[in-house]
């Protein structure tokens, strides 16, 4: 006696739309699409969203939880089920719409180690009116700046070189190379990061030790 196995590859299979819900989930909805009568695809498309929360628990806490698995039920039927849904119905041309290009996040010019927020800061503070305010405000971005440069310079560093960065990446509109105060000193900058990691490792240590003799408790 032969007996002959017919085997199915996955490969020799139609690919799956969304490959979440799994091959069973798509024969269903082709099943939906081959029913005659719209009353019947109505029942059977609610029974497969039913499906496909239940699968799917996590987006419970999405918004428009059941909007998004009928639009999701669309898209496996291609956009070709006839049923009446309790929304809108997307388009094919929408969902193949392609998204915006997002724009490329721009860094402190060349002065990476500065961080682009340094010069969201320096943007800001060329919005502001001449004053008071505004002279702190350009006093601590250089301040802040300083401690920038000794995170990647892990050194020291002159308060003229701070000034005439702060220069260029202003365009040359905030100009305190001839200010005579001066910046914090960086061995005190220095000392304040020594001092923080310090503090952490011990705080880290102190947890440490707490869980290790409530585990040794137990």
């Amino acid at each position: 006696m032969n007996n002959t196995f017919e085997l199915e590859y996955n490969s020799e299979r139609e690919t799956l739309i969304i490959p979440e819900y799994g091959r069973h989930i798509q024969k269903l909805v082709n099943h939906c699409l081959s029913l005659p009568t719209k009353e019947e695809r109505n029942k059977m498309a609610q029974a497969i969203i039913d499906v496909m929360g239940n699968l799917q628990p996590h987006l419970r806490d999405v918004p428009d939880f059941k909007h998004k698995l009928w639009d999701q039920l669309y898209i496996m039927s291609d956009f070709s089920l006839d049923v009446d849904s309790p929304y809108e119905i997307p388009s094919k041309e929408e969902f193949q719409e392609k998204p915006e290009r997002l724009a490329y996040p721009k860094y402190a010019s060349k002065y990476r180690f500065y961080g682009n927020n340094i010069q969201i800061m320096i943007n800001e503070a060329l919005l502001w009116e001449e004053g008071e305010m505004k002279g702190a405000l350009t006093y601590t971005i250089a301040n802040h700046m300083k401690k920038c440069y000794l995170n990647w310079n892990k050194d020291t560093v002159e308060d003229e070189v701070i000034f005439d960065h702060l220069y260029e990446l202003s365009d040359g509109k905030i100009d305190l190379r001839n200010i005579e105060d001066e910046l914090t000193e960086s061995k005190n900058l220095l000392r304040k990061r020594s001092t923080q990691g310090q503090r952490n490792q011990r705080n880290y240590k102190k947890n440490t030790n707490k869980s290790n003799n409530k585990n040794y408790k137990k």
